[in-house]
C-alpha cells in the first residue's frame, strides 16, 4: 500500500520520513472508522510503516512511532508477539508510556497477572517519568484489590459491613447486577424497543465470523436484514457494527453484539428518554431495540460516523501537534454540562472517558446566535456519550450510597494530553 506524498509535505518528509506515513495511517483510520475502508488495508499500511522505520535509530524513542506500534498491536490476534517486537527493537523501552499503555490493553483483556508484570518490569528499567509509572501501578494494583473484594462491600439492601460503618456498594459486582436485573426485569420488558427469545440466535450467518475486516455479510435480525459495513468499536465483551438496514445506505445503525446477553444497556437508555428533556436528549445516544438471546444481545443505536473524541485526541498525537486551546476549552466544557445534566437526574455513566464521547457535527452553519443556550444549528453540533454498560441509576439505591469498585482509564482521558 503506498504512502500518500504532495508537494506540501515534500519538504516535511527530507526532514521527518515518517511525516507522510503518519499523514496516510490519520487518512486510514478515518476512512476505517466510516467504513470505507477494511481492517486488513489499515493493518497492511501500519505493518509496512513499522518494517519501513524499525532499525531507524532517528525514531528508536519516538513517542508518534510507538503510537503506530500500538495502533498495530491493538488489531492484531498476536499481540504478546507485537509487544516482543517492541522490545527488540528498542522502541521506547525507556518512557513510561509504553509499559502504562500495554498494561492498560492488557487488563482491559483480562490479562491481569500479565499487566501486572509489564509494570514491574517498566519499573525495573526505571522509564521516565518514573514517578507517573509507579502512581499508574499503584491505582492498577487499587484496582486489582477492589475487584477481589468488591463483592463483600456491601449488599443491594444496602447492609453496612462491620468494617466501614456505612452503606458501600460496587455497582458492578456479579452480585449487584444479578440484584438489580431482578428488579428491574418487569419494568424492562414493557419498554418498546425490547425483543426477548429463549432460543440461541440461529441466523445463517453466525456472530463469531464477524471480525474487524468483516464487511457486506448480511445478518438477520427480528425480521430485517443488516448489512456489516465495517467494525466501528471492540471492548472485551462486545462488538460495534456500522451497518446499512436492508442495504440502504441512508438507513445507517449500529449493532453492539454482546455475549452473554447484556440488557442493562437498554435499560440505561430508555431511562435516558425518560429523564433527559428533548433540548439535551441529543448529548448521549439513543437506542432503537435491543434483541436478546440466551448465548448474547444484539443492541440496535443510531450511528454517527464523525469517530470519537479518542479519535480526535489521536490525530493530533500522531502528527506531533496540539489541539488548540480553544477547541479544548469547548469540548471541556461540554463534558462538565453533560455530567452535570445526568447528576441532576440521578444517572452516573460510570465509564465517562473520550473512547466514549462521539463527535457531533451540525449540517447547517454555525454562528455565535444560539451558542450560548443551545438552539439552532448548535443542538447538533458538540458531543455524544455512548456505552452506557457501567451506567448507574441511582434511583435503585438507597439515599446516601457510596459505591466502591474497580474501573479502568486510559493513559490519555483528557484533551489537554495531546498537548
Amino acid at each position: 500500500m503506498g504512502v500518500i506524498l504532495t508537494e506540501s509535505n515534500d519538504s516535511s518528509s527530507a526532514h521527518d520520513p515518517l511525516f507522510p506515513w503518519l499523514t496516510s495511517i490519520k487518512k486510514a483510520l478515518d476512512e476505517w472508522y466510516s467504513g470505507n475502508r477494511t481492517g486488513a488495508d489499515l493493518d497492511n499500511l501500519l505493518s509496512d510503516c513499522i518494517s519501513t522505520f524499525k532499525h531507524n535509530a532517528k525514531y528508536r524513542n519516538d513517542l508518534r512511532f510507538l503510537k503506530i506500534w500500538f495502533i498495530y498491536l491493538e488489531g492484531s490476534k498476536d499481540f504478546e508477539s507485537v509487544f516482543r517486537e517492541i522490545e527488540e527493537n528498542e522502541i521506547c523501552i525507556g518512557h513510561s508510556l509504553l509499559y502504562e499503555w500495554y498494561a492498560y490493553f492488557l487488563e482491559a483483556k483480562g490479562k491481569w497477572k500479565e499487566a501486572h508484570t509489564v509494570y514491574q518490569i517498566g519499573i525495573s528499567r526505571k522509564a521516565d517519568p518514573l514517578e507517573k509509572l509507579k502512581g499508574a501501578q499503584s491505582l492498577f494494583v487499587e484496582r486489582m484489590s477492589d475487584r477481589l473484594n468488591g463483592s463483600s462491600f456491601g449488599k443491594i439492601d444496602g447492609s453496612e459491613p462491620a468494617e466501614f460503618g456505612k452503606k458501600f456498594i460496587n455497582p458492578w459486582s456479579t452480585f449487584t447486577i444479578e440484584e438489580l436485573s431482578k428488579k428491574i426485569h418487569p419494568q424492562i420488558t414493557k419498554y418498546d424497543g425490547y425483543h426477548l427469545s429463549k432460543k440461541v440466535y440461529s441466523g445463517k450467518v453466525a456472530l463469531s465470523s464477524l471480525k474487524k475486516s468483516s464487511r457486506n455479510k448480511i445478518i438477520e435480525i427480528g425480521g430485517k436484514k443488516y448489512q456489516i459495513k465495517g467494525c466501528a468499536g471492540q471492548g472485551g465483551f462486545a462488538q460495534v457494527f456500522k451497518a446499512y438496514i436492508d442495504s440502504n445506505p441512508d438507513d445507517v445503525v449500529a449493532l453492539k453484539i454482546q455475549k452473554p446477553a447484556f440488557p442493562w444497556e437498554f435499560y440505561m437508555y430508555r431511562q435516558l428518554d425518560e429523564r433527559i428533556l428533548d433540548k439535551q436528549r441529543s448529548n448521549f445516544g439513543s437506542a432503537q431495540k435491543i434483541h436478546i438471546y440466551s448465548d448474547c444481545s444484539i443492541l440496535v443505536c443510531d450511528y454517527l460516523s464523525h469517530g470519537t473524541l479518542q479519535d480526535a485526541i489521536n490525530s493530533y498525537v500522531v502528527t506531533g501537534k496540539s489541539m488548540e486551546e480553544v477547541l479544548c476549552i469547548y469540548y471541556t466544557t461540554e463534558m462538565l454540562y453533560m455530567l452535570e445534566t445526568l447528576h441532576r437526574v440521578g444517572i452516573i455513566h460510570g465509564d465517562f472517558k473520550p473512547d466514549n464521547l462521539l463527535i457531533r457535527y451540525s449540517k447547517d452553519d454555525l454562528s455565535e446566535d444560539g451558542f450560548k443556550d443551545r438552539t439552532g444549528p448548535w443542538h447538533d453540533q458538540g458531543l455524544c456519550l455512548v456505552d452506557w454498560g457501567r451506567g448507574i441509576d441511582l434511583h435503585l439505591f438507597p439515599d446516601n450510597t457510596e459505591f466502591t469498585g474497580g474501573h479502568i482509564w486510559p493513559v490519555c482521558c483528557c484533551p489537554y494530553d495531546a498537548a
